[in-house]
């Protein structure tokens, strides 16, 4: 009797991303079959039943095929736009100087509370729309900009819905991202705020997937964040931390007390930082577009995270004032060029790696059985020209959950 699949694809060169595999896991010879959205069948041609059926069989023509990509940090949903700060910064302004006048985050604020969630997710769209054109199969998505719960509670639902699109969607809440104008100055009281009013709204709503925090000069100190942490973690609620972008305050090694899914920016981490994480299996999660776009010159340490065996993954960081970036491609060129991350580095960073810093390990970023069938087929000679090239899409088809 004839092994029945719902779509198969063959003549196909795999990049099956395993970790049990060595570099990228290249199948030169290989098909991948699915079965109720996950893929029930990814590996050589000379392995698969000489009898498989199924109502669609598509011929690949060599073409390569890789696990959907996975933007793994993003704050896509906001209001407004920051472009007169970018000209500011070319005038000679820096990050923190726009931040500390009222610009910066605060400044998206205003325009975030002030829209609906349609006005929210409508204006969101083209932007996640450029991103799946590119292959992008899961993305996380921050709130962050309302720093009030309705306000905050609306980014995560507009975010939420997003996920009609064909996309896995996964949220953050950001409150501590930024302190609000009506806080005047208390920090202190706003973590109140945080901790004992929007973080068990956010829980009850059941529109957060995890829980991240901004600790810098310009943000939150440790002992704040450590605060949002342990209220997050009293909820069953995992964490995630902008950590050590803009200086070193220990927010790697805090991330991994907490035992973190990620730390992210991570420019200024240290020895330390780096090892906690490693033990806490916390990943690294590294943002080229925000380090071009603000002109850092102080490069996360990817030397130290390799000497750890921290992992590696990439993000676009997609947000209105830092990193106005919609391209994972782009963001593996800066990567590589800017960071000097390998290629097989690289296309793990938004495969594996960016399903595990997302805690999706078990669904998404390799091509193997029982994962969702998420799939971006290219038309490529080698896998690196994905990150060789810039400004240029090679994707010949995008498949999300088998379809």
């Amino acid at each position: 009797m004839a092994e029945r699949f719902d779509r198969i694809w063959h003549n196909a060169r795999l990049a099956t991303l395993r970790e049990s595999e060595p570099g990228l896991g290249v199948i030169e010879q290989g098909v991948v079959a699915a079965r109720d959205g996950r893929i029930a069948f990814a590996g050589p041609q000379s392995d698969f039943p000489a009898n498989a059926d199924a109502p669609e069989r598509i011929d690949c023509e060599g073409r390569w095929i890789t696990p959907g990509l996975v933007d793994c940090h993003t704050h896509l949903v906001y209001g407004g736009d920051r472009a007169h700060e970018f000209e500011l910064r070319l005038a000679g302004a820096s990050y923190e100087e726009i931040a500390r006048a009222g610009g910066g985050i605060v400044s998206t604020v205003a325009a975030t509370r002030a829209a609906s969630e349609e006005a929210l997710a409508a204006s969101a769209l083209p932007r996640l729309d450029a991103l799946l054109a590119e292959g992008v199969t899961t993305i996380e998505i921050k709130s962050g900009y309302g720093l009030e719960t309705a306000t905050e509670l609306r980014q995560l639902s507009a975010a939420r819905a997003l996920g009609r699109r064909p996309v896995g969607v996964r949220t953050s809440f950001l409150g501590a991202h930024a302190l609000p104008v009506e806080a005047g100055g208390d920090k202190d009281r706003y973590i109140d705020l945080v901790c004992n009013e929007m973080l068990p709204a956010v829980a009850r709503s059941g529109l957060a997937d995890a829980v991240d925090a901004f600790m810098e000069n310009i943000a939150f100190s440790h002992a704040q964040t450590s605060r949002v942490f342990a209220a997050a973690k009293a909820l069953g609620l995992p964490v995630k931390l902008h950590a050590d972008q803009l200086s070193n305050l220990g927010g790697a090694a805090l991330a991994a007390e907490f035992g973190a899914l990620s730390a992210d920016h991570l420019e200024h981490t240290d020895d330390a930082g780096a090892a906690a994480m490693a033990r806490a299996g916390t990943v690294a999660v590294l943002l080229p577009g925000a380090y071009y776009f603000i002109r850092e010159t102080q490069k996360p340490s990817v030397e130290l995270f390799r000497k750890h065996g921290v992992k590696l993954a990439l993000a676009t960081d997609c947000n209105p004032g830092s990193s106005p970036l919609t391209s994972l491609l782009l963001t593996m060129n800066m990567a590589a060029t800017l960071f000097r991350m390998t290629v097989d580095e690289c296309l793990a960073a938004v495969t594996r790696e960016g399903a595990r810093a997302l805690g999706l390990s078990a669904e998404t970023g390799t091509l193997d059985a029982g994962k969702w069938c998420d799939l971006a087929i290219w038309d490529i000679s080698r896998p690196a020209e994905l990150v060789y090239r810039m400004g240029f899409n090679p994707l010949h088809q995008r498949v999300w959950r088998g379809q």
